[in-house]
């Protein structure tokens, strides 16, 4: 297993926290290890959305979040043609709840932060 984190943000959203990191995979494996620094990482969250694409394959797990932010991470990846990417956020609840779309809506914010975080190193190197 060998993977890189490229980029990190936060995004405080009616008190929430959205932790989104992005990393660089080898392999598919990488997403379960990735997923266990996050869970040790930010142990009071309550959830560990992610989204991972290695080629042709894409996958996307929501964690029991509404608003499917799984597939809003996934639908990043794809748009920013990033194929061998791990996109995770981890959400620390602050009390207020979102519901549905505004959840989707931060955890794209979040999504979006990072990887625009991650192309404004590259074009920098």
């Amino acid at each position: 297993m060998t993977f890189r984190e490229v980029a990190a943000v936060r995004l405080d959203e009616k008190k929430s926290k959205f932790y989104a990191h992005l990393y660089e995979i080898d392999s598919v494996d990488d997403v379960a290890a990735i997923r266990e620094i996050h869970e040790k990482l930010y142990k009071k969250a309550a959830h560990h959305c992610y989204a991972a694409a290695f080629g042709t394959f894409l996958d996307s797990r929501a964690d029991g979040e509404v608003g499917s932010p799984g597939r809003v991470l996934a639908e990043i990846l794809e748009r920013h043609g990033l194929s061998s990417h791990v996109l995770i956020v981890s959400r620390l609840f602050g009390g207020i709840k979102l519901g549905p779309a505004g959840v989707a809506r931060a955890f794209r914010e979040a999504g979006n932060g990072v990887v625009t975080e991650y192309e404004e190193r590259r074009k920098a190197l």
